[in-house]
């Protein structure tokens, strides 16, 4: 059985911050935090979008009154699954579980090669 690499998108909000650099250091630490002991094997990074306009690539982060959406990329690997759709629950599942109502959207599954 195969090898996959799933990567996954999250909202992470933010109260009563005051920059953009400092919602992201505390997004990507308290994401950070949640998932430790039980998944500390995911890679936690900001993430970034694409400009429809000028196709640069820009923080998928806002700060707006003093609060904070940022969004975050998860990765995780997962070893031995039956098919990318079963990856993508069992990464689901173990991330979900650590990140309690925070929304996951799945980006991308990945085969990896021995």
């Amino acid at each position: 059985m195969p090898d996959y690499l799933v990567t996954l998108e999250s909202a992470w909000v933010i109260k009563d911050v005051k920059s953009l650099d400092d919602a992201i250091g505390i997004a990507v630490s308290e994401a950070g935090k949640r998932l430790n002991p039980s998944a500390k094997y995911v890679d936690v990074e900001a993430g970034m979008l694409t400009c429809p306009y000028c196709e640069q690539d820009l923080s998928s982060a806002i700060v707006v009154a003093d609060t904070a959406l940022v969004g975050l990329v998860l990765e995780m690997k997962v070893f031995r699954a039956e098919s990318k759709e079963h990856a993508e629950r069992i990464a689901k599942s173990v991330i979900g579980k650590a990140l309690r109502d925070v929304p996951l959207k799945l980006l991308d599954v990945e085969e990896l090669q021995p």
